[in-house]
């Protein structure tokens, strides 16, 4: 009789350790347990850590609560200006009701990158190229916006969206190298003008002051002599002023005075 007892308790025993081992459930810390009992939403999520399920009954879905990196393939399409690019996307997204995220869509990421490719695609048509190259935070948060209305209904939320790269065809960029070349080309032209401008009023200040001063313009060509002569590989020519001429034709003379007498012979 003893032995009977002791063989139930055994097999009791045994049959509990079965079901507490295919009832317990670990959840990790980025996890979030939901549980459908015989294909029913019941209880509350279930938090990280250690939990029970029924048997047969229940089923644990876990879901990803960590912020998902989802690149969004290169996208082709012609801007509001008629230009044919490609652009790729990448979204930054995570799940913040895991019931959602499990009953309202079959497949969330799937959902998140569908939409993201959607409404890619619009952006790029509504934009004009300089939008895209420059002003692309604009268009990102356009972007967020767009992906995330639908996706709040999921159970999901948008954390970031950034447009990657523009891909432009070879004879746009031709293009735009030499419209950036001429305005280079231009910017140049206008400052080299204002420089001789500048120049101009200097020169015709010094000018004037020269134009007081002859000895002045003579010092400014010793100067000038100067400074070619520390050149030897050049031939010097120096030209003398009209004033220099002019006083060799006529040069200063001593006036003459009265002769003086000799004395006389004896």
């Amino acid at each position: 009789m003893l032995q009977e007892l002791l063989t139930a308790a055994a097999a009791a025993g045994s049959a509990g350790v079965l079901y507490f081992a295919s009832a317990a459930r670990i959840v990790k810390q980025y996890e979030r347990g939901v549980v459908l009992r015989l294909g029913r939403l019941t209880g509350e999520v279930r938090q990280p850590g250690f939990t029970l399920i029924v048997p047969v009954v229940d089923r644990l879905h876990k879901v990803n609560m960590q912020i998902v990196t989802l690149p969004v393939p290169a996208q082709e399409g012609i801007t509001r200006d008629n230009v044919t690019v490609r652009v790729d996307a990448v979204v930054y997204f995570k799940v913040v009701d895991a019931a959602y995220a499990l009953i309202r869509v079959e497949d969330y990421k799937f959902a998140v990158s569908q939409m993201a490719q959607t409404s890619l695609r619009s952006i790029i048509g509504k934009s004009d190229l300089d939008d895209l190259l420059s002003n692309r935070e604009k268009l990102n948060q356009g972007l967020e916006l767009m992906i995330d209305s639908p996706a709040v209904g999921w159970g999901v939320q948008i954390d970031r969206v950034e447009i990657k790269d523009v891909s432009l065809p070879e004879t746009m960029k031709r293009s735009m190298a030499r419209q950036a070349e001429a305005d280079r080309e231009r910017r140049a032209r206008v400052i080299n003008a204002d420089a001789e401008r500048q120049a101009s009023k200097v020169l015709a200040e010094a000018a004037r002051e020269m134009s007081e001063t002859p000895a002045a313009l003579q010092l400014r060509l010793l100067q000038t002599v100067v400074a070619v002569a520390a050149e030897k590989n050049s031939t010097l020519v120096l030209p003398f002023p009209v004033e220099l001429l002019r006083f060799l034709e006529n040069p200063q003379r001593v006036p003459a005075g009265p002769t003086p007498e000799r004395p006389a012979a004896t």
